[in-house]
């Protein structure tokens, strides 16, 4: 017999949906892009490359101007994201490799945000480049709370645009493409570039959310732009075409860098009309940024495009440049369009951030705070009491950030370690005027939080033989 239902009934229907829907948590898309400076947009001051999706996400949301990569290479930035964790408390704190496929791999015991969202029946996806750890290890992503993978596990396959595979949840996907130099795979008959993998990420990626929009889901979008294509040597980064710059009076790999970082945001702003076309655009939080500064690889000449914008130094330095990036986010339903925040913020936040929007429960044991009040202007944001970087290659490096004060060492593998510099931010942004003269107390205070900010790790220590080590890894492209 057919069910008659009441106006009051339907009423009641139409009301418990709608309660339904509005508990639902939101989705999480978050989209890193690989060495793309703080000045390598427009919406950061950007005057030579096109990015009018990005600078658009920007004018609909939040743009902070004082946020952190998790470092100021790859490995450990991805790490203190996953994590939550700085660098004085990561496993990983360095580009270490432990095979000829993998780096350094997440433990076991590892909590990610991906288990941390799995946990509150999340869909969890991880598309591009993930680098802690291969489907030998522990720390394959499949292993660390993610549903799906696809890209590249390790971070010397990501040096090629074009590689002659990438991996789907462990297993080989076979390109046309060939990778000069490389044994033949013996797969396909490919004897040019033909797959771009910039483009299969993005493909991916949408294809993923077609399948999971209808229930929660995170997205980890792990680009491997503008990152130099090291396999091509002073060629810089290969690209199907140079676009809107293949009659500019520049050298190819500018040209190149330029024509990957557009291609990136025209795809951008692709999956972003799919989210709006897919209806699920204002329950979504789109955060997009970079896991440290430009680097000055594969022939690229950060100072070409101002790439570090008015910081000083690139990838592998301390200073504002290797490590302050552009972040910005939209989410319709909570974020106001045109927000600016001067929140000083870093990777480390986003395991608090994401628990937070999603209802669930941050690990007790985590550096980073909820941002979602800067990101929606409500409520008080919690404030960092120090943020706190190292770095082992290069002679070994440390520096702090205390409010307006920076305090870089460097020198750190040697007997004496070089004597602390201080910069005061507010007043010196380039980082040029080092005031430890004129302050020496403050040099003794942030000096102070330098020695207290790290716990003992067994594989990353400072001293000459860590420097010795440390050449061994063979980092460069990282």
């Amino acid at each position: 017999m057919p069910r008659i239902y009441t106006p009051l009934v339907c009423c009641c229907l139409l009301l418990m949906a709608a309660a339904s829907s509005a508990e639902q948590p939101p989705n999480i898309v978050f989209i890193m892009a690989d060495d793309l400076g703080y000045g390598d947009l427009g919406c950061y001051g950007q005057q030579r490359i096109a990015t009018p999706h990005l600078d658009r996400m920007a004018a609909d949301g939040v743009r902070f101007s004082q946020h952190y990569a998790g470092s100021t290479v790859c490995a450990p930035s991805r790490c203190v994201l996953m994590t939550g964790k700085h660098l004085g408390h990561a496993e990983v704190r360095g580009n270490r490799s432990v095979s000829d496929t993998s780096e350094q791999p997440l433990e076991d015991a590892t909590l990610t945000i991906a288990e941390v969202l799995k946990g509150r029946g999340y869909a969890t996806a991880i598309v591009g480049k993930w680098g802690l750890g291969d489907q030998h290890t522990s720390g394959f992503p499949n292993k660390q709370g993610f549903d799906y993978s696809f890209g590249y596990l390790g971070h010397w396959h990501a040096h090629n645009q074009y590689p002659e595979f990438l991996f789907r949840n462990g297993e080989k996907v076979y390109l046309n493409n060939f990778v000069p130099g490389a044994r033949p795979s013996g797969a396909g008959n490919a004897t040019k570039r033909e797959d771009y993998a910039g483009d299969l990420m993005i493909e991916e990626a949408r294809e993923w959310i077609n399948q999971n929009h209808s229930k929660p889901f995170f997205l980890y979008l792990s680009l491997a732009v503008p990152h130099a294509n090291n396999e091509a040597g002073d060629e810089g980064m290969q690209v199907p075409d140079y676009g809107p710059y293949k009659n500019r009076d520049w050298p190819q790999p500018q040209k190149g860098a330029a024509a990957a970082i557009t291609r990136m945001d025209s795809a951008i702003g692709g999956l972003l009309e799919q989210l709006e076309t897919l209806g699920v655009a204002d329950n979504t939080l789109v955060v997009f940024t970079s896991d440290n500064g430009p680097h000055a690889e594969g022939g690229f000449d950060p100072e070409f495009f101002h790439s570090s914008g008015p910081l000083r130094g690139i990838k592998r330095d301390l200073y504002e440049g290797g490590v302050r990036v552009p972040m910005m986010a939209v989410w319709p339903a909570k974020i106001e369009p045109g927000s600016e925040s001067d929140t000083i913020s870093g990777f480390q936040d986003w395991m608090a951030t994401f628990a937070d929007v999603a209802g669930a429960d941050a690990p007790k044991e985590t550096d980073g705070v909820s941002l979602v009040p800067s990101l929606t202007g409500k409520g008080q944001q919690q404030q960092h009491p120090y943020l706190y970087f190292e770095f082992y290659e290069q002679g070994g490096k440390r520096s702090v950030r205390v409010g307006p004060w920076k305090a870089v060492q460097l020198g750190m593998n040697s007997k004496k370690p070089r004597p602390v510099e201080l910069y005061n931010l507010d007043d010196d942004l380039g980082e040029r005027n080092n005031v430890a003269a004129d302050h020496p107390e403050i040099v003794a205070r942030l000096t102070r939080e330098m020695d207290g900010a790290r716990s003992d790790s067994p594989a990353y220590t400072f001293g000459a033989a860590a420097d010795a080590e440390a050449a061994t890894v063979g980092p460069e492209g990282r």
